[in-house]
Order: structure tokens, then sequence, then C-alpha cells
């Protein structure tokens, strides 16, 4: 078979090494040896011997997934083999925790990630039910995340003199040694979306990185996250 469709650009190449590596722009490759973890329905071709099992989250997760529609719809992945995840043709990237950090991510962001990294739901601080229900998921431990993005995301730093302000529906997350709470601006919700009256951001302040990327959930694809 010939043409540009079976050129070394688009064909795939055994994994060198376990884990999570980037295959393309719009796809993840991670050769399983054992046991990872993605979001249901991300898997778009495997080959090997895996096997995949529906992950509960818990009394706890699914009562704020309940409340809130946030959460991770999780599915285990176990065995040898090599397996390839996407999702609605997003943008990639991979995000390295260490020990000691802390990435708090929007769980519409999560594609998939190693076993050997713990995850929780949480409120953003500051920005409780009456806020909207900001519920995130945080990361912590040692291993590897894979995230999509529409579009190329921005990574904005913080610092103590410059807090960053993002709209809730465009950040996709944030370091460790952030802090977070709501910021409300008449005059910017006035001029926003056309609509007019109250607009409110997240304000977040300290020393770190901010992920925003450019675009905003629209209710119907949040509903569907």
């Amino acid at each position: 078979m010939k043409g540009s469709l079976f050129s070394s650009e688009y064909m795939v190449q055994p994994a060198a090494a376990p884990g999570m590596t980037i295959e393309n722009a719009k796809c993840i490759k991670y050769a399983v040896n054992g046991e990872m973890l993605a979001r249901q329905g991300a898997m778009v071709a495997y080959r090997g011997n895996l096997q995949f099992e529906r992950k509960g989250q818990g009394v706890g997760g699914m009562l704020k997934r309940a409340v809130t529609g946030e959460g991770l719809p999780l599915m285990a992945v176990r065995g040898q083999g090599e397996a390839w995840f996407a999702h609605e043709a997003q943008n990639c990237f991979i995000v390295e925790v260490d020990p000691g950090d802390e990435f708090t991510v929007n769980g519409r962001n999560v594609l998939c990630f190693d076993a050997s990294l713990s995850y929780r739901i949480a409120t953003v601080k500051g920005a409780g039910i009456a806020g909207g229900g900001l519920f995130n998921s945080v990361f912590t431990g040692q291993g590897r995340l894979g995230l999509v993005c529409e579009g190329n995301p921005l990574v904005i730093p913080v610092s103590p003199q410059f807090p960053v302000y993002v709209d809730t529906d465009a950040v996709v997350g944030w370091t460790a040694g952030l802090g977070t709470s709501l910021h409300r601006s008449q005059s910017i919700g006035s001029m926003l979306r056309g609509g007019s009256g109250e607009a409110v951001q997240l304000m977040l302040q300290g020393d770190g990185y901010v992920v925003v990327r450019p675009s905003e959930a629209t209710p119907q694809k949040a509903q569907q996250h």
C-alpha cells in the first residue's frame, strides 16, 4: 500500500519504554506494563494483552459529581500492550508530577495518568456552591499526567506582585503554591459576551503557573464533560 497516508509522518512505531508519550498533537500513546488510568471512552486503539475496567470514584466523589458536574469517570487499563488515547481531536500535553508537587486541573481536561499518581476532587477555595460550585481534581505523587486542551494552552506565570485573573470557564489548571479567590467586576461584566451585569473571575495569587485554554466552555459542552 502506497500514498502519503502510509508515510513515516503517520506510521506509529513500537514504544521504546513503558509509560506515556506524545504520539502526535492529538493523541497520547501509553505502553502499558501493569496498570494505568484513563477517562472512560478515551481509548481509540490498542494492541497487546490489555483489559479495561470501569473504576469507581467512591461515595464522596460520586456525590460531588452529581451536585456539581465535576468528576473523573475513569477506567483502569491493565496488562501488557500499547493503547492510544484522544478526546474530540483536542491537543494533548504531558505534565510530570514529582514528589511534593501538586497540580490542580479541571476534570474535563484529564485524559490519562500513571497509576502511581493519587487524585482527589476538591472545592476551589473561595468558590464554593455560592460561587458556582467550582470543583477540580488535585493530583499528587510521582508520575505523568496526560491532558487535553481545545487549542494551544496559555501558561501564565503568577507572582505575589502580579496575581492573574482567569475566566472560570477557560481555566485548565494551576500549580501548587497558588491561592484562589473569586473576583467580581461590574465593568468587565458589561463588556464580556455582549452581556451586562457582574462578571466573576478566578483570582490566583502566590508563586506558580496557571494554564488557560483559548476558549470558553459553552453550556452544552460543559454538560457533556
